[in-house]
């Protein structure tokens, strides 16, 4: 069966005038669609219609199995999908806005050390209306509209690596980013990436003034390599040329996101040589406390130590901050999101 989630306004339009539907059903549909109603509850769609339309697709793909919500009241979700597969999403609320951090893939193939959601592998891709449900689904769980959203800012750097995911986060892109439907700006939209480099020249090619985030963790090719295998394909200084490849395109600030890991990357000589790689165009460091995850054996900065990497970058004139953890008692923090719960149930 088919998302009908999936569908732009434009293809719903297509799809309803191919069964035989009027075009004007297709808006008043696509309007239930973006609050998270199922067809039992179109009421001003008549029943003859409601249930053709049951037999052939489907209009919510996701419900909340679990919902926590941490000690600094971020809120955890954890969503099954209409085949049973399962994914998570984190709600973190902002005095600007509040901003949701929503996955891409089930699971993850990028093997990064310090992350759980690669543990188990990757199970498949999530279509762009599966995305798209995990925004919308929150949102309603919250009290908001297609009108008055309670979801402000998105993030792509839940379970999965967006841009291995290529085609289905662009369309999902495009579609939140619509005025028919949620009309998210792309300046409140950050994708995050390992740095897959052909596919961020391509992105950066389509000028979508998404704000691009980088996970670098190391500024030395071969550290880096011991906890991102994305880096034996390709070199910091590759991800670095298509960093400012992208800011020449959109003139968007990048983002870089590093990981500090006791021993492995947070040392002076660590800190001088990132402040050389970063020189040349605008961009702005988030320094990242490693959170737990048990099957790693990989320890955290401690925090006075993270404070003077800060304060040494800062000192060469590095735009850097330490990102506030969030959610780290619920398992939604970063790093922390994992595909655990269908493993549990299969064992």
């Amino acid at each position: 069966m088919k998302l009908l989630l999936d569908m732009s306004l434009e293809e719903l339009t297509e799809e309803l005038v191919s069964l035989g539907l009027p075009k004007y059903k297709s808006k008043q549909i696509y309007g239930w669609l973006m609050r998270g109603v199922d067809f039992d509850g179109m009421t001003d769609i008549d029943k003859k219609t409601r249930s053709l339309l049951k037999e052939r697709y489907i209009a919510v793909p996701m419900s909340i199995q679990t919902k926590l919500i941490s000690k600094d009241k971020t809120q955890k979700y954890l969503f099954r999908l209409y085949d049973g597969n399962v994914i998570e999403g984190v709600l973190m609320k902002y005095k600007y806005g509040n901003t949701l951090c929503v996955s891409t893939q089930i699971g993850c193939r990028m093997g990064c050390k310090f992350c759980a959601s690669t543990l188990n592998g990757l199970v498949r891709n999530l279509t762009a209306g599966e995305i798209l449900s995990q925004i919308i689904t929150v949102n309603k769980e919250n009290g908001g509209t297609a009108e008055k959203r309670e979801i402000t800012n998105v993030v792509l750097m839940g379970s999965g690596e967006p841009l291995d995911n290529f085609d289905n986060v662009i369309k999902f892109l495009q579609q939140v980013n619509s005025k028919d439907g949620l009309n998210i700006s792309y300046r409140n939209i950050s994708l995050s990436t390992c740095g897959l480099v052909p596919e961020m020249k391509r992105f950066a090619d389509m000028a979508m003034p998404v704000n691009l985030t980088i996970s670098l963790h190391s500024p030395i090719d071969e550290r880096r390599k011991e906890i991102m295998p994305i880096a034996n394909k390709y070199s910091i200084k590759e991800i670095i040329d298509a960093a400012k490849y992208y800011f020449e395109k959109t003139k968007r600030r990048v983002i870089f996101e590093y990981t500090l890991i006791e021993g492995k990357n947070d040392t002076r000589q660590d800190a001088e040589i990132l402040a050389k790689t970063l020189k040349g165009f605008s961009n702005h460091l988030n320094l990242i406390r490693l959170n737990p995850v048990s099957e790693r054996n990989l320890r955290a900065t401690k925090n006075d130590k993270a404070q003077e990497f800060l304060t040494i970058l800062q000192e060469l004139n590095v735009s850097a901050t330490i990102r506030r953890q969030m959610g780290v008692d619920i398992n939604g923090a970063c790093g922390q999101l994992r595909n655990t719960y269908l493993k549990n149930e299969n064992a």
